[in-house]
């Protein structure tokens, strides 16, 4: 079984996913969606170059400052991007709930990190915790997105928690793998590295899906920081 196809194809389609509800809901015209879809398929690329030149990997690359570079920097950028764009912090005000908690269940394929690790390809414990932490966030995430949807009285606490929860994993995530991995940072030695994580296509997990999914998290928690104001 070649993992890495099946993963490139995986992760390849959830990236798609992401973008499209994401240019959909932030664009307020055709125009716009089109811009916003092709920002982030040029960042996409950008990604999927690093990945296959191995600029990230740490034996001739950047290493897990590199990597940490990677999922970091595009937070503060998008997180940016949104409050200092005028039509994108209104556009922002105005996508739905059950599309920025939907868009989440992605996450299902966790169950890669899971495979890997039994694989031998991947180290515990970054692998179990980054794996049943996503399959978690992304089953659940349906069922948040319908009470969003619905509007379901005394929803917010859940939505709160279960917003909580997806943060908590990618951070936990991140910083597993990155102590995981061979470089200054390392702490867990265990065998294999997580120095896959900065290859093809693994890269596009932490330099691309991540950094997405964290941005949308915490614009999660400002919309519910709103409501709850203005109640």
């Amino acid at each position: 079984m070649n993992l890495d196809l099946i993963g490139a194809v995986e992760l390849t389609a959830s990236a798609a996913v992401v973008l499209a509800a994401l240019s959909i809901g932030f664009g307020s015209s055709a125009a716009a969606r089109i811009r916003i879809a092709i920002g982030l398929s040029f960042w996409f690329v950008v990604v999927v170059i690093l990945a296959a030149t191995r600029a990230l990997y740490y034996e001739h690359g950047l290493g897990a400052p590199g990597l940490g570079f990677a999922v970091v920097t595009p937070v503060i950028v998008l997180c940016s991007i949104v409050t200092r764009t005028k039509s994108l912090h209104e556009n922002f005000q105005r996508v739905p709930m059950w599309l920025l908690v939907g868009v989440h269940v992605v996450r299902i394929l966790g169950i890669s990190f899971i495979v890997l690790y039994v694989s031998h390809r991947l180290p515990a414990p970054f692998a179990p915790v980054a794996g049943w932490g996503d399959i978690f966030v992304g089953i659940t995430a349906p069922l948040i997105a319908w009470l969003a949807y619905r509007q379901v009285a005394n929803a917010r606490p859940l939505l709160w928690i279960w917003n909580a929860i997806g943060t908590l994993d990618l951070l936990a995530a991140v910083g597993l793998g990155v102590t995981s991995s061979p470089g200054p940072a390392r702490l867990i030695f265990a065998e294999p590295s997580s120095a896959i994580m900065s290859t093809l296509p693994w890269l596009i997990i932490p330099g691309f899906l991540v950094p997405l999914l964290f941005a949308v998290h915490i614009g999660i928690f400002v919309r519910l920081r709103q409501s709850h104001r203005s109640t």
